[in-house]
């Protein structure tokens, strides 16, 4: 990520989180600039090259369809959550493109499985049923595509995949952060927090990908 693209991913992230009420309250803020930081992102990966960089990019162009559903949290929540569980799934296949599927590392998807469980066992309660199913495919992509991207990184051992591996956890950091708020209790400043976590965890994974163009 050079230094002019990194500003401008920055600048627009700022812009979108502070359009909360908590902040500057202006929601005109949020519908411009929450698309623009994933596109900037988008060009990130675009730059790059690598046998993930196809899957890569599908899966920030489903996060682009999900984070405009969610521009409408309460109409927009399945479609957003359908969008965004079709690009973990674009991850995963990214992430096995040089490691195997679980027999890479399986204690990586043993950690992110404990903890998938611990998370639904703690916001099961408060997901209404309709949304249970729903809710629950998507925390198994979730925590599968973060177990591979981690067991690529034990398998690789190389800079890059760790910093994949990052973003995996961010993610996993960002809709547990989402899922609390929305299912258990609201949080302070929530779209600071979730915002943070959620470009961090696209950029890690975006700059993952080989330097190229």
């Amino acid at each position: 990520m050079n230094a002019v693209l990194a500003g401008a991913t920055l600048l627009s992230a700022v812009l979108a989180i502070a359009a909360a009420p908590w902040a500057l309250g202006v929601p005109g803020l949020l519908f411009v600039f929450k698309p623009l930081t994933t596109v900037l992102i988008m060009l990130v990966a675009w730059r790059r090259t690598g046998p993930m960089r196809t899957w890569v990019l599908a899966g920030l162009t489903a996060s682009l369809a999900g984070d405009v559903a969610l521009l409408w949290p309460d109409r927009g929540f399945v479609p957003g959550l359908l969008a965004f569980l079709v690009a973990h799934l674009c991850y995963l296949v990214a992430f096995t493109r040089e490691a195997r599927f679980v027999k890479a590392a399986p204690a990586a998807f043993i950690f992110y499985g404990v903890v998938a469980a611990a998370l639904l066992a703690v916001l099961w309660p408060g997901v209404p049923a309709p949304l249970r199913v729903p809710v629950l495919a998507y925390v198994v992509c979730l925590a599968g595509m973060a177990a591979q991207a981690a067991a690529r990184a034990r398998t690789l051992r190389a800079p890059l995949a760790w910093r994949a591996a990052l973003g995996g956890g961010l993610f996993v950091a960002s809709d547990a952060l989402l899922a609390f708020d929305r299912f258990n209790a609201p949080l302070p400043a929530a779209s600071l927090l979730v915002l943070a976590t959620y470009w961090a965890a696209q950029a890690c994974i975006a700059s993952a990908l080989p330097p190229g163009r």
